[in-house]
């Protein structure tokens, strides 16, 4: 994946959809629900990071993907991604296991 260098875009020529600009008649979209939405997200997504970067540290950013990509193909498919009937107690062993 390539970076993009934020520095060369031009903003005055990008245009959002036109469907997302509020014409005559229309309704501005309430904000307050959507940023405290915006806030919940990305409180989540700070979590997802800080345990991908930890996964890195420990073993490695192939090991990361393949947890992330793994987890988020059980998320589509409707699976559990942890056994609710013994809880947290078989990761945590795990982790004492490793030395956490």
């Amino acid at each position: 994946m390539s970076k993009i260098e934020t520095g060369k875009i031009d903003f005055g020529k990008v245009k959002g959809p036109v469907s997302a600009v509020p014409g005559p008649g229309q309704a501005v979209p309430a904000q307050t629900a959507t940023n405290e939405e915006d806030r919940s997200k990305d409180a989540f997504f700070v979590q997802v990071a800080e345990m991908a970067e930890a996964m890195i540290a420990r073993h490695g950013k192939e090991f990361a993907i393949g947890a992330l990509v793994l987890a988020a193909k059980f998320i589509a498919e409707g699976r559990p991604l942890i056994k609710r009937d013994i809880g947290h107690g078989e990761a945590a062993g795990a982790a004492k296991a490793c030395g956490n």
